[in-house]
């Protein structure tokens, strides 16, 4: 069993990353529902809590059938920080995690995200606000390094954890990589084998398949790990992983029918949390994602691109349903 602070999570967690746009409370329902074990928010800017912003007011939004989960918080000033971690606090999550990993130009430039992996010293002090003013646990997740001339996940690791962190996540990519290359576990490995690291370890990168999920777990010998992009419109991998660490089998892929109703229930739930029109244009930016490699989707992602409410919602799905069902019985 792994804990974090007194979160106990199963042996070996699966945990759904942080994502943009993407892990905000809908689908977080989704991906729990279909086996993942720990959750985070959409990052929120530290700076944009204190302000008030709407926007990141509402990333606060939590629900008991997804804990455990966590908020994520970024900023590149100590006082906004700990200011923001005791916002956090009100809401009640199960811990508060803090971003330096975004790789993304807006966000480093603000020196916040990756763009605090050139300075160890700010990385600490501004881990050490957050922990001081939360009773919370907190997690970290980091990069590498800044480039392949400066990885320094080593000493990173092993300070974060002198600041009272709970559990570390490392993307085994430097900020230059962006999201291009292969992630290098080698030096997740090599923190896992350090005797001075006590904390969880999770791994992140890559991981895209049942098998590469068991091959990396054998061979890096991480706490768990967490997932990213491939959990983009595909809610389904987390049993998947599960089930062939169990079984060694896979899952039956999911169907148009299984499909059809992650984009119900993901569609359902966003127009609950954001007002039935508006829910439903943001779903737009996930149908390509849910269809991904189904023949003849074009013509009805455009469909689906023109619907406003629950109803026409319904209608469409019926639709598309019978279509597939004779397309099916053809080939």
């Amino acid at each position: 069993m792994i804990k974090i602070g007194n979160i106990e999570l199963p042996e070996f967690p699966l945990l759904l990353a942080p994502m943009e746009d993407v892990s905000d409370p809908p689908y977080r329902r989704l991906c729990k529902m279909h086996g993942a074990d720990l959750m985070y928010s959409e990052f929120i800017s530290s700076e944009g809590l204190i302000r008030d912003a709407m926007k990141s007011r509402k990333k606060l939004d939590i629900f008991d059938y997804e804990r455990p989960v966590g908020i994520q918080i970024f900023g590149g000033d100590e006082e906004a920080m700990a200011m923001s971690a005791r916002i956090v606090e009100t809401v009640n999550p199960d811990l508060v995690d803090i971003n330096f990993g975004c790789p993304v130009k807006k966000v480093v430039c603000k020196g916040a995200g990756a763009g605090v992996l050139k300075d160890i010293d700010l990385m600490v002090r501004l881990t050490k606000a957050v922990v001081s003013s939360t009773h919370l646990p907190v997690t970290v997740k980091a990069r590498l390094g800044w480039d392949s001339t400066c990885i320094n996940i080593d000493e990173v690791a092993e300070r974060l954890q002198e600041t009272g962190i709970k559990a570390l996540t490392i993307h085994a990519r430097t900020r230059a990589q962006m999201y291009k290359g292969e992630a290098d576990w080698e030096h997740i490995s090599r923190i896992k084998q350090n005797p001075n690291i006590e904390i969880p370890i999770f791994g992140n990168g890559d991981i895209d398949s049942p098998e590469k999920a068991l091959e990396y777990k054998q061979k890096y010998a991480c706490d768990g790990i967490m997932i990213g992009r491939a959990a983009i419109g595909y809610p389904w991998i987390f049993n998947e992983i599960k089930h062939f660490f169990k079984t060694g089998e896979h899952l039956p892929a999911p169907t148009i029918s299984d499909r059809l109703l992650a984009v119900r229930q993901h569609a359902e739930w966003s127009a609950e949390w954001k007002g039935e029109r508006l829910g439903l244009v943001e779903m737009r930016q996930h149908y390509g994602n849910y269809f991904r490699g189904v023949p003849h989707f074009k013509d009805f992602r455009k469909k689906f691109l023109e619907v406003f409410t629950l109803e026409e919602m319904d209608a469409l799905i019926k639709e598309t349903q019978q279509f597939y069902e004779e397309y099916q019985a053809q080939v």
